[in-house]
């Protein structure tokens, strides 16, 4: 019996109603227990959840009812439409949420000034439970709802901790009001702690209006990226009449007409007219491009003073620009390694943390003397306060979203996040020579023939018009104008060339190892021009067939402008560069020559780069492969951080975890320095959100008091457990003006 394996589908779904890392453990949980989900994992920062299941066995819509069942939801619709809904979603609960908050302060100030200044004023008691009674069961019932949502299904998170905290001094003062004269004959002081129980949902309220306010800030990159394409374009029919339709209602094939000033709005080729084009927000390049009739234009992009028409190739998600923003998105909900650890401690944190509150009663019960348990009690609804998952979960994602947007802006996409952390280990650098230290653009600037005929030219002509080499595009642009002539076979060969049979004759088109393979005699005379050649760093095309040769070109390949200050600043930053080409000695030691680099290797082949990138790793380097071409794309899958030149082939660019839109190697180092800046940002995240509360939780039950009497007031701690988790994204958000 066949046994036929479904395809293994990976989708993201924004998550709603999440507010703290103990949270995201909650629904990663309870996602991967829907039927035909094989693994899932949630990113607070970003509010989404990445699933992977199997085509035709998992529903969206079952996984949103399950996630319904403890208290979130998740958007199903199409993506197109998704953003739109996310920020009329999010626009109204910043405003609720600022409508809750407003009202909890408001409330809670006449609460906090009777009880710490005029508690002995008559009715005082009553007061503060008219005002704190609204705070608590209205501006703060979602905290409740929530905590029972997840206790039905054995689950604990922020919302537990803050539902049990300020439910216990609620209750617990509302007891001691009710029964005061009781409390008070048999010698005990009862105290009310109202003022706690409002304040603390005051702060954190407060705390997650700024927390939703400094978020977003963090998506800044994707919201200049989506705002780039203009909503309607302007198509001029078949008739020659101009009609503005939506964006949506445009179609491969359309005419489109741009005028000075307005954004190109999908991908296309200059059909007439011409202008120059600010590529900025896609390459990161200032200097505006030139565009002319056959010139591809990209979504995004600004004309600037002239005006053209070009025809639309692609639109939608096929879009240079839809694949930015989607690649960005990806990078920003990807997890760092380091994450996973935080992700294991934030998944058990608020357990623990309901541990040692009860543990904190009991032993203040027990050791405490005179009202030991009324102190317990306030002590332990202390640590139920102060403690905050949030800021352990927002220290690495609002850092990578911040590091990822950054080298977005700067024309450096990141697909993910691991790449991002790793950037900054890199000890060796290996760059392909051919559109990554030069321009990729080689010209035909030199040839002798020792047979110089038409029909020669036009066979070479024919042949190098099959090949798919860049060098073939210079031999045939050079040669354009020539006929082409029906060839009986065609045949590449990997690292040499190509070889080709017409009437009945083998042609050889490649380097000195086509010829040798074949034992084609080289004469003298050709051999000494050909090494003059190569020594001016200008690679040599041999044409031959079987048994003589027939001419030779040198086609010469510009060093890219800022390929020299690229390799020196790597090299000064303590990092080995090497370059590797499929090209002959001679060039590639021109090539190093002008560059400045010191180790290289020439006429290897594709395995050969992805066998050095092996080699270089075995020696204990973290090794950067940087390529262009479908040759580079072994190599580019083994290093460990992979960036492809985003003017190479689209393998190299499927295959590498960063892409250079410019192709500027400058870019290079940039990306090291921003994952440098990334790196620090996370380990200062990481370390005052464990310090915070490693310090605050023992503080809160009270570790200080048989010391010096110091017992933390709940409502102290609610401010600073708001603190921790705004600190932490606003340290995140100084990643965008670090320099």
């Amino acid at each position: 019996m066949e046994v036929i394996e479904l395809k293994k589908i990976k989708k993201s779904f924004p998550v709603l109603n999440m507010s703290c890392a103990s949270c995201a453990s909650s629904v990663e949980s309870m996602a991967q227990t829907v039927d035909g989900i094989i693994d899932a994992s949630v990113n607070f920062a970003t509010a989404t959840v990445t699933v992977n299941f199997r085509e035709g066995e998992a529903d969206p819509t079952k996984l949103q009812l399950a996630l319904q069942d403890i208290g979130f939801d998740i958007l199903i619709e199409e993506e197109d439409k998704q953003q739109e809904i996310l920020e009329e979603l999010h626009e109204q609960k910043y405003a609720d949420l600022k409508r809750k908050t407003i009202g909890a302060v408001v409330l809670s100030l006449p609460v906090v000034i009777i009880g710490m200044f005029f508690m002995n004023m008559p009715y005082a008691n009553e007061i503060m439970l008219v005002f704190s009674t609204p705070v608590v069961l209205w501006f703060g019932k979602d905290f409740f709802v929530n905590a029972w949502k997840q206790l039905q299904h054995r689950k604990a998170n922020m919302d537990t901790l803050v539902a049990l905290s300020t439910g216990i001094a609620y209750l617990f003062s509302l007891f001691n009001m009710v029964a005061m004269d009781y409390l008070m004959s048999r010698g005990i002081e009862a105290h009310v702690y109202f003022e706690a129980a409002a304040v603390i949902i005051a702060f954190i309220l407060l705390g997650r209006l700024l927390e939703e306010k400094a978020k977003g800030n963090t998506s800044t990159a994707i919201k200049k990226l989506m705002g780039l394409q203009p909503k309607t374009v302007l198509v001029i029919l078949p008739t020659g009449e101009e009609r503005t339709v939506p964006i949506e209602q445009l179609l491969v094939g359309d005419t489109v007409m741009v005028k000075p000033g307005e954004k190109i709005a999908v991908d296309g080729r200059v059909m007439s007219g011409s202008s120059f084009v600010d590529e900025s927000m896609l390459s990161g390049e200032p200097v505006p491009v030139e565009k002319k009739e056959g010139e591809p234009v990209y979504a995004g992009t600004i004309n600037q003073k002239g005006s053209f028409q070009f025809a639309a190739e692609k639109v939608g998600k096929d879009t240079m620009l839809a694949q930015i923003i989607r690649m960005v998105q990806d990078a920003q909900g990807s997890k760092a390694p380091v994450q996973k650890l935080v992700d294991k401690i934030a998944g058990v944190f608020v357990p623990v943390v309901i541990c040692i509150a009860v543990v904190t009663a009991l032993l203040w019960a027990v050791l405490g003397g005179e009202h030991a348990w009324v102190m317990g009690l306030i002590s332990a609804v202390t640590v139920l306060v102060i403690a905050c998952p949030c800021a352990l979960g927002l220290a690495t994602p609002t850092a990578i979203m911040v590091g990822v947007g950054k080298a977005a802006e700067s024309g450096i996409l990141i697909k993910d996040a691991e790449s991002l952390q790793l950037a900054k280990n890199i000890t060796a650098v290996v760059l392909d020579k051919t559109g990554t230290i030069t321009e990729g653009k080689p010209k035909v600037v030199s040839e002798y023939w020792v047979e110089d005929s038409i029909q020669n030219k036009q066979i070479l002509f024919s042949i190098e018009r099959k090949s798919e080499h860049p060098l073939a595009d210079a031999v045939v642009h050079h040669l354009e104008g020539y006929s082409s002539l029906a060839l009986e076979r065609f045949e590449s060969i990997t690292g040499q060339g190509v070889e080709a049979v017409l009437d009945g004759e083998l042609y050889l088109v490649g380097n000195p190892a086509l010829l040798s393979a074949h034992q084609v005699e080289v004469p003298e005379e050709v051999a000494r021009i050909a090494s003059s050649w190569a020594a001016m760093a200008q690679t040599v095309i041999w044409f031959a067939t079987n048994s003589k040769v027939l001419g030779i070109m040198a086609i010469a390949d510009k060093v890219k402008e800022n390929s020299k200050m690229a390799i020196k600043s790597l090299q000064s930053g303590g990092i080995a560069v090497y370059m590797m080409t499929g090209d002959n000695t001679s060039t590639a030691a021109a090539i190093a020559e002008q560059t400045g680099i010191t180790a290289y290797r020439a006429e290897v082949l594709p395995h050969q780069k992805a066998e050095f990138v092996k080699e270089l790793q075995s020696q204990g380097h973290t090794v950067a492969m940087v390529g262009d071409g479908i040759n580079d794309s072994s190599a580019l899958a083994t290093a460990d951080v992979s960036i492809a030149m985003g003017k190479g082939s689209d393998i190299a660019m499927d295959v590498a975890k960063m892409t250079i839109i410019s192709s500027d190697l400058l870019k290079i180092p940039q990306a090291i320095k921003i994952s440098k800046q990334t790196v620090a940002t996370i380990k200062q995240n990481l370390f005052w959100a464990f310090i915070y509360n490693l310090i605050g939780i023992p503080l809160a039950a009270g570790l200080l008091y048989p010391i010096n009497g110091f017992l933390l007031n709940p409502m102290i701690a609610g401010a600073a457990m708001a603190l921790s988790s705004v600190s932490v994204v606003s340290n995140s958000l100084w990643l965008k003006i670090k320099k």
